[in-house]
């Protein structure tokens, strides 16, 4: 009887445990990476709602509402807290007749916050006619 050895093709089982190693290690960071990006965009899309809630505000403050100091405040979608606030504003040099001015100027700060610890705030200034 002629036996004749034959070398095996294949791989061992060694070399099957390291390429799943592998492949687990790969897996779990190209799932972690996925999970960072859909956070950041569900972050990046409460900014956005944020912004846009406040700028609406920041437009209406002055035409809808009169512009007068005081303050508001509200939520938007359940989630968005906002507050606006107008207050006179003073120039830092005093004109040279207060009472001759046609105008004033008020400051408007609109703050929205949402989640617990996130937070916007807007500022701009406003004219508005005097009655006289």
């Amino acid at each position: 009887m002629n036996l004749k050895i034959t070398n095996q093709q294949g791989f061992s089982l060694l070399e099957i445990l390291i390429a799943f190693s592998i492949l687990a290690v790969s897996l779990s960071i190209l799932l972690n990476i996925f999970a960072l990006g859909v956070t950041t965009a569900s972050v990046a899309e409460d900014y956005t709602t944020a912004v846009e809630i406040a700028e609406s505000l920041m437009a209406k403050t002055g035409i809808e509402t009169p512009l007068q100091a005081g303050q508001t405040e509200g939520v938007q979608h359940g989630k968005y807290h906002w507050q606006v606030l107008v207050q006179p504003f003073a120039l830092a040099f005093e004109p040279a007749d207060n009472a001759t001015l046609s105008a004033a100027l008020f400051k408007v700060s609109v703050t929205v916050n949402w989640s617990d610890d996130r937070k916007i705030k807007l500022v701009t200034l406003k004219l508005v006619n005097k009655v006289l």
